[in-house]
């Protein structure tokens, strides 16, 4: 389990648990697309080829649904992580209690998290915030740390 259980830690505990998370965050994305991009062709693939054709018609945006899932699923698990954050050695807690994300906060900042993909300066609150915390973690309620 991670020294981060309190939204208050020590000082020492909170540099570790946030130390080069803006960086792997970065990469844990980048692989999470990845995988999310896979899972939806196979999906896509599958459902064209059961239908004969049909599901190309009636198949609504698969990919942001997809990301929902994956994201709240994954986050809101025993890991606390999605496999991308997991290969980066980060988890997703509650900011307020340090406590495993629910699955509708996990939900809630995947969906602010790719509307915040719209208007990229706000990216930019992680440089001047002491948590290295998004606008999106922050409305969401939640804290990516190091697993320690």
């Amino acid at each position: 389990m991670s020294q981060f259980v309190a939204a208050t830690p020590p000082q020492s505990v909170r540099s570790d648990a946030l130390a080069g998370v803006r960086t792997r965050r970065i990469i844990a994305v980048c692989l999470d697309f990845v995988i999310v991009s896979v899972l939806v062709a196979l999906f896509w693939t599958t459902s064209i080829v059961l239908t004969l054709g049909l599901a190309l018609l009636f198949l609504p945006p698969l990919w942001p649904i997809v990301a929902f899932f994956y994201n709240g699923l994954t986050v809101s698990g025993a890991k606390m992580a999605t496999p991308g954050m997991r290969v980066m050695d980060l988890e997703m807690r509650l900011h307020d209690s340090g406590r495993r994300v629910p699955f509708v906060n996990a939900a809630v900042h995947a969906v602010l998290f790719y509307v915040s993909w719209c208007f990229p300066p706000v990216f930019l609150v992680s440089l001047v915030d002491s948590e290295k915390r998004c606008l999106h973690d922050i409305i969401a309620g939640v804290v990516i740390v190091r697993r320690l």
